[in-house]
């Protein structure tokens, strides 16, 4: 890629994306939510990236929101000051509608919308040193990016409006105790942990992972009913795959799945409008 907001690299089946914002700790800048869209899309695209790992290089994972840039928009007409913040917001999207496994691997500083763009990956690997906050009240602003939302998955009211209300800062080993982290690991091993978390997942079933994924997402806003129903397209569905024939086929034949011929571009499409169309019609 041409730009340098984000630096790329391949571990196998693993796609680790980096923020580079170095001198800001990594603030976030509409060149990064136009580079790591960039990066995603082609990733959904690609058969041989089957995980994604999302850190920050120098040390933090994200400081948030650049306050030097934000500081200018309150000059902005409140539509221009909408649209900048829908471009936080469309990037948050495209994490959550990302079709494969998205892991954050998260040293130092993890703070406003920062926090936010952690807590939208799928899980989350965080050193014990490391710091979240939703720090927005200090400098007499309201969260955003889906903070909110996505900590009040794993906290109570009152608890989600203490830490809004006090900015507090939460050790990577308070937001384990929340709940919200999957690895805690020592200073300077959340990348190689994620990374090998990544890698164990990322030569799974490819369809059957998207549709799991988006299970997990929606379970967490649904009726049981309509989780019910969400359960069973999916099952049916899975249940013609050839993703299922080899998963099965395998198990009764005591042997090692192998889905690595079954990854085609062309067949993962399950978070995007063609394959949700798909699905929907064949129920």
């Amino acid at each position: 890629m041409a730009s340098q907001a984000i630096l790329l690299r391949r571990e196998g089946a693993v796609l680790v994306l980096s923020n580079n914002n170095v001198a800001a700790r990594n603030a976030l800048s509409p060149e990064f939510y136009e580079a790591l869209s960039g990066a995603l899309s082609d990733a959904a695209a690609d058969s041989t990236v089957g995980a994604v790992v999302l850190t920050g290089e120098g040390g933090h994972f994200c400081s948030g929101g650049d306050l030097r840039q934000l500081a200018t928009r309150r000059e902005l007409p409140i539509g221009e000051r909408r649209e900048k913040l829908e471009g936080l917001h469309n990037l948050i999207r495209s994490v959550r509608d990302f079709p494969k496994p998205v892991i954050a691997a998260v040293e130092g500083a993890a703070a406003g919308a920062g926090l936010s763009l952690a807590l939208a990956c799928d899980m989350l690997v965080a050193a014990r040193t490391s710091v979240f906050s939703a720090a927005y009240v200090k400098v007499g602003l309201t969260p955003d990016g889906g903070a909110t939302a996505f900590l009040a998955e794993f906290v109570s009211r009152q608890v989600l409006t203490e830490l809004c209300l006090t900015g507090e800062r939460l050790s990577g080993e308070r937001l384990h105790a929340l709940g919200p982290v999957n690895r805690l690991v020592e200073h300077g091993q959340a990348l190689a942990e994620a990374i090998a978390l990544a890698a164990q997942i990322a030569t799974g079933p490819e369809r059957a992972m998207s549709r799991i994924k988006d299970l997990c997402w929606q379970g967490q806003r649904n009726t049981l009913d309509a989780q019910l129903e969400l359960e069973a397209r999916y099952m049916v569905l899975s249940q013609e795959s050839e993703e299922s024939r080899e998963g099965i086929n395998s198990f009764l034949e005591k042997r090692q799945a192998d889905y690595t011929a079954l990854r085609t571009a062309g067949e993962l499409k399950i978070q995007n409008g063609q394959q949700k169309g798909e699905d929907n019609g064949s129920l």
